[in-house]
C-alpha cells in the first residue's frame, strides 16, 4: 500500500514538473516574440518584410526632372500633378544645369551658364506629400506691359514666388513689403525710359512705378520698383 502511494506519488511530482516547464517556455517564447517584433528582426525562417522607402523632397524633385529632361511625362505624372506636369513641360528655356538644394520642400534648379529673366533663376518645385504639387518658373514675357501685370496679380495674390518669375529679387522685396489692399490701384500703361520702360499704377495720393528692362526677344522682367506721392 505504502509503495502505491509512493508510485502515485512521483507520477503527481512528475507531472507538475512538465506544467512548470512547458509554462516557462511559453513564457520564454512569449518574451523572445516581443524582443523580436520590437527589434524588427524577423524570427528564424520568417521572411523580414521590407522597409518602406522614404520620399524626401530631394528625392521627388529629381524625379520629375529627370522625367522632364526625357521628355516622358507619363513617368513625371508618376510623381506631380497634373498643373505642375503642365508648367514644368512648357518652360521656353534650356534645362538648368545645377540642383540648388532644398529648403524645406521648396527644391530649385538654377542656371549658372545662361541669364534668364527674374529672381527665380530657373526652375522651384514644392513638394508634398511625396508629389511636386506646384512648379515655378522663370517666365519669357515679349512685353513690359505684360510682365507689370504679371507682377502685380503675384503680388495681388501674396505669392512670392510667383512674383519672382518675372522679377528681380530686389523688386519682389520692396513690393512685397506691405500686403496688397487698402486702396484702388489703376493701372496707367508702361512708357519709354532710359534703359527700358516705367509701368504705372496709380491710386488716390500717388503712383507704384515698375521698371522694366529687356527686350522683344529676350524677356522683360521688372528690375525695380519705385514710389511718388501727389
Amino acid at each position: 500500500m505504502r509503495g502505491s502511494k509512493a508510485v502515485v506519488g512521483l507520477a503527481v511530482a512528475g507531472a507538475l514538473a512538465f506544467s512548470a516547464g512547458t509554462a516557462a517556455e511559453a513564457a520564454a517564447g512569449t518574451v523572445t516574440g516581443a524582443a523580436t517584433a520590437a527589434s524588427g528582426t524577423a524570427a528564424p525562417g520568417v521572411a523580414a518584410t521590407p522597409a518602406a522607402t522614404v520620399q524626401t523632397p530631394a528625392s521627388v524633385a529629381k524625379k520629375l526632372f529627370k522625367a522632364w529632361l526625357r521628355r516622358d511625362r507619363n513617368a513625371a505624372a508618376a510623381v506631380a500633378t497634373p498643373s505642375a506636369v503642365k508648367t514644368l513641360f512648357a518652360y521656353v528655356y534650356r534645362a538648368p544645369d545645377e540642383f540648388a538644394g532644398c529648403s524645406g520642400n521648396s527644391c530649385r534648379f538654377v542656371h549658372t551658364s545662361v541669364r534668364v529673366q527674374g529672381g527665380l533663376n530657373g526652375i522651384l518645385m514644392i513638394v508634398s506629400g511625396g508629389t511636386v504639387t506646384k512648379v515655378y518658373e522663370s517666365r519669357h514675357l515679349t512685353t513690359a506691359d505684360k510682365a507689370a501685370k504679371y507682377l502685380f496679380a503675384a503680388w495681388k495674390a501674396g505669392d512670392r514666388n510667383r512674383g519672382l518669375e518675372i522679377a528681380s529679387t530686389g523688386a519682389v522685396k520692396k513690393l512685397f513689403r506691405a500686403r496688397f489692399g487698402g486702396v484702388g490701384y489703376f493701372y496707367q500703361g508702361c512708357n519709354p525710359e532710359t534703359g527700358g520702360k516705367v509701368c504705372a499704377y496709380s491710386y488716390e495720393g500717388g503712383a507704384m512705378l515698375m521698371h522694366a528692362r529687356g527686350s522683344k526677344t529676350r524677356g522683360y522682367e521688372i528690375r525695380s520698383i519705385s514710389y511718388i506721392a501727389d
